[in-house]
């Protein structure tokens, strides 16, 4: 799954990678945790910042992740994938090794450490004052190069050739589904302080035995 993701590039970088001509106030955030704002293209030329995480019917919990695998058939989700598609954007995610009781992070992203495309959906959700709130979740795919090292799952890059398809609901998703996974994500370790979602600086990206770092 994809459980924590990273968003430090700048608004000109992103304007330039997804032709983008609207674009929210948005401050680096080093460990984008669940229920968060995070930031979500769902019509062209415009960014966005949507809850991560929807509520689906016989739920529990809000879905954070929706397996490739089912997310077409599922008739909670069925709907979804044909009219509600969007990218959620990101330039890195974390994924933890487990050590006996130890779990050590671990930053995956591109050799250039630019931002990519995550393909999801989006939803109305019930928010906590009972009003509903616009919110996404990632399509997860089974895990493969360096990711299937630490996970048997991976989130579902979106190739930049595809970014106008993915968000065209004429076009069938389980099409847009079909294509390869991202081999080019390489990873490194980085801090434990990324463990805790009230850690959201810099030092996130820092050595593993460092509280506080530079970025690179």
């Amino acid at each position: 799954m994809c459980g924590r993701a990273i968003l430090v590039a700048t608004i000109e970088v992103l304007e330039e990678l997804f032709a983008l001509t609207e674009v929210p106030d948005l401050v680096p955030r080093f460990n984008i945790a669940p229920t968060q704002p995070i930031a979500v293209i769902r019509a062209p030329h415009r960014l966005e910042l949507l809850r991560w995480g929807i509520s689906l019917p016989g739920a529990k919990v809000p879905k954070i992740n929706l397996r490739i695998e089912s997310v077409v058939g599922n008739p909670a989700t069925r709907e979804l994938t044909r009219t509600a598609r969007c990218l959620v954007i990101i330039d890195g995610f974390y994924e933890w090794k487990r050590e006996g009781k130890l779990a050590l992070p671990f930053l995956f992203r591109h050799p250039d450490a630019k931002p990519f495309a995550i393909g999801g959906v989006w939803a109305r959700s019930p928010a906590a004052n009972g009003e509903t709130i616009d919110s996404c979740a990632m399509i997860t795919r089974a895990g493969e190069g360096a990711v299937k090292e630490l996970h048997d799952r991976m989130p579902f890059i979106v190739p930049p050739s595809d970014y106008d398809r993915w968000l065209d609901p004429t076009t069938k998703a389980k099409d847009l589904l079909a294509a390869p996974a991202d081999l080019s994500l390489v990873s490194r370790p980085v801090s434990k302080r990324v463990n805790s979602p009230a850690n959201d600086d810099v030092g996130c990206l820092g050595p593993p035995d460092v509280a506080q770092g530079t970025l690179f």
